[in-house]
């Protein structure tokens, strides 16, 4: 508790830091009331039937993402998950289109570029989303006994205005991280997951003394299952093996360089939750598909794949993952460049030749630890369904693994390490007494 204490005071004399978290939370407390400010002519007494849907299921995913916008047919009600999908298929487009990767190679003014076409490309994504947010909410408010507003001129206001919330979500997430601590679209996930969190802990916990039986003992259990997942999780995040680089003796007038062994430390999960990001993203799909509440009444193909405990579904979910691990590792670590790097600064792995060789060997072995961390990482992924399966209440098993755990860790542990560096640059003591917290990939987070 001391050390806690002396850790928030020394976090608080740094005025550039203590700036930024204020800046940080400010953003995020007009985050959650927008998640709670209804659409101009909705009945929020109305909206029972739609809380009830995103209880359990895809929705309860969906809403989750949200932070309760979606349930709340909020402003905000379709999120920062459009951006996402637009960032994913822009990233994919600068492995297809020889276009795209001019663009990503023409530096900073590239990224700017290829920024604006995500940004206009969610703008679409939004226009098509919203009229089938409405047709869902319409069906809800039915089921209330309640209805939407009629006429064209009300489906028009209210996309432009779920359209504009999402753009806002997505500029709250960019000043976030400009301007505060931490990748701000990462962040507003976070404190969405982390909003449902105590809702999910309570429900639970009543369950357990009124439904499901098992009283207290069963409930800590659970907990203690669930800090496990978590060590698991954070395990995951912050694996790495190292490679031992010797580097060349070299003389230089009257001076001796070189002669020394360092590692280079290839992550076990180099792509962090992005593959799971992505994977997750593609799985809602169906839900655009059948107009969201229209989801009770379709079957065959799309009703089995918006049961997120069914088997074709985490099938399909944890072949994703493992595929997008592979798609995303080769995208954001080039073993040719790093032997170059290497063999420029006169440096050799024992035992490989300088150049192609060492390219050769890096690629080898980060495809063999790929494989069991990209397994590892849809298992954790799936892990939820089972624990559903265990009689686990829906909304609380979500905290098993999945996107939203794995999320979570990521997202704290980047978060820690920032504020950890900003001490340490200040010659203030970390976070922790020994070692440094390590995020998911140095200071790069999820987007």
């Amino acid at each position: 508790m001391k050390k806690l204490i002396e850790t928030i005071k020394n976090i608080w004399k740094i005025e550039d830091l203590r700036s930024r978290l204020l800046t940080t939370i400010l953003f995020v407390l007009i985050y959650r009331f927008g998640s709670f400010v209804v659409l101009p002519g909705i009945d929020p007494a109305a909206l029972t039937s739609l809380k009830d849907q995103t209880s359990g299921g895809l929705m309860a995913l969906l809403d989750m993402f949200s932070g309760g916008a979606f349930a709340n047919a909020s402003i905000f009600a379709l999120g920062i998950m459009p951006y996402i999908s637009a960032s994913i298929a822009v990233q994919l487009l600068t492995i297809m289109v020889p276009y795209f990767q001019k663009m990503q190679r023409e530096g900073e003014s590239g990224r700017r570029k290829m920024n604006q076409i995500t940004r206009y490309l969610t703008v679409g994504i939004l226009l098509l989303q919203g009229p089938s947010y409405l047709i869902n909410l319409g069906v809800q408010l039915q089921q209330a006994g309640s209805a939407l507003p009629g006429g064209i001129w009300f489906t028009i206001t209210s996309t432009l205005i779920l359209t504009a919330g999402s753009m806002f979500v997505m500029w709250l997430g960019e000043r976030i991280t400009d301007k505060g601590v931490g990748n701000g679209i990462s962040f507003i996930i976070l404190i969405g997951i982390i909003a449902r969190f105590p809702e999910a802990v309570i429900k639970e916990f009543a369950s357990r003394f009124v439904d499901a039986g098992g009283g207290l003992v069963m409930f800590l259990l659970e907990i203690i299952f669930l800090m496990v997942v978590i060590g698991a999780s954070i395990m995951l995040v912050q694996g790495t093996r190292k490679i031992t680089v010797q580097y060349a003796k070299r003389v230089v007038g009257n001076k001796q360089y070189g002669g020394v062994r360092q590692y280079i430390p290839l992550k076990i999960n180099a792509a962090g939750v992005m593959p799971i990001i992505f994977a997750q993203a593609i799985m809602f799909i169906p839900l655009t598909l059948a107009g969201f509440a229209k989801s009770q009444t379709v079957s065959g193909f799309v009703s089995a794949f918006m049961d997120n405990t069914g088997f074709w579904y985490n099938l399909v979910f944890a072949t994703l993952i493992i595929l997008f691990t592979y798609f995303y590792t080769a995208i954001t670590i080039n073993p040719t460049q790093m032997a170059e790097d290497l063999k420029r600064n006169n440096g050799f792995i024992p035992g490989c030749k300088p150049g192609k060789h060492t390219a050769e060997f890096l690629d080898e072995v980060m495809s063999r630890i790929t494989l069991p961390g990209s397994i590892f990482l849809a298992i954790v992924a799936i892990l939820p369904a089972f624990a559903s399966l265990m009689g686990i209440n829906r909304g609380f098993a979500q905290f098993f693994g999945g996107t939203s755990l794995l999320i979570l860790v990521g997202v704290v542990l980047d978060t820690l390490q920032q504020i950890e560096s900003h001490l340490l640059m200040r010659h203030y003591d970390g976070l922790l007494k020994s070692g440094r917290i390590k995020g998911r990939s140095g200071n790069v987070s999820a987007y």
